[in-house]
């Protein structure tokens, strides 16, 4: 990813830790991405009602990451309250997935690594979130 490299390059002067952000956008990104995927490999699995809540859970979480990370790479006109409330909601849409995937992670793989996922990125948005307060 080139998160870092494009925070460098902003010209003005963030009121953000850049490499807390950069930190948190990437872990954002990747849980979307591991979100979008262990949803469709749900829809794929034999047992595939008995995942419902899980696909259901993986794609809210993602569709939250991706909002969530979108917003946190604009700066121009930057408003802490936006952004904190996105990272508030994100911590809750990783928590809540995670929770749900660790319970499917011993019968399939791509649970058990989105459960990770989650939790990674619900620590990178705690890590952003007080660094603002």
């Amino acid at each position: 990813m080139r998160t870092t490299e494009m925070l460098q390059t902003y010209p003005r002067t963030m009121n953000l830790d850049r490499e807390l952000l950069a930190a948190a956008i990437e872990a954002i990104v990747g849980c979307s991405q591991a979100c979008t995927a262990c949803a469709d490999a749900c829809l794929s699995e034999d047992s595939v009602a008995d995942l419902r809540k899980c696909v259901r859970t993986n794609l809210d979480c993602a569709d939250v990451c991706d909002a969530t990370s979108r917003v946190l790479s604009r700066h121009t006109g930057y408003d802490a309250n936006i952004s904190r409330a996105l990272l508030d909601a994100c911590i809750a849409a990783c928590r809540a997935c995670g929770d749900e995937c660790e319970q499917h992670a011993s019968m399939h793989e791509h649970c058990r690594v989105c459960a990770e996922a989650c939790r990674a990125c619900e620590a990178a948005c705690q890590d952003l979130l007080s660094s603002m307060s």
